[in-house]
């Protein structure tokens, strides 16, 4: 799952989902928690940062990382994975190519606490050879796959 998440749907991802790729604030975490079956591994879960201070967008600020982590590796029905990122869109390749290296970093300061996280998730179609360049693990290439999505008359 991607995409900002409701407290009133955390159990519905907990039971069908295998990934959430955008968990951004403390309160959701007892709610996956306890709704994730135990008869199903844990819930893989990447931490969702507002690399960019956008205030349109949802994920954590940077300054909140370690705490969200610490939150979900206590959480036994979660597995703290990484973490993932879609920064403010730009024209320019070194504007996007620097939020990609600060995510970069704040990785790198989360697997020094957690030195079992390892996925770093962030790129899209029209960025992902610079994600890549800068350690990106997993990219979403929708667009590259199966074209623009269709725009819907108002």
């Amino acid at each position: 799952m991607i995409g900002p998440l409701q407290s009133n749907k955390c159990a519905e991802v907990a039971r069908h989902f295998d990934w959430l790729q955008s968990l951004d604030r403390e309160k959701l975490v007892p709610l996956l928690d306890r709704a994730r079956p135990p008869e199903l591994p844990p819930l893989n879960v990447l931490i969702e940062v507002n690399v960019d201070g956008e205030s349109s967008k949802s994920g954590c600020a940077p300054e909140w990382i370690a705490l969200l982590a610490e939150k979900i590796a206590q959480a036994p029905r979660l597995r703290l994975r990484g973490l993932m990122s879609i920064p403010a869109p730009s024209p320019d390749p070194d504007i996007r190519r620097a939020a990609f290296a600060r995510l970069h970093e704040l990785f790198g300061s989360l697997r020094n606490a957690h030195p079992h996280v390892d996925t770093l998730s962030m790129g899209m179609s029209d960025d992902f050879e610079a994600a890549v360049s800068q350690g990106a693990t997993m990219v979403r290439v929708g667009t590259a796959l199966f074209g623009p999505r269709a725009r819907r008359a108002s």
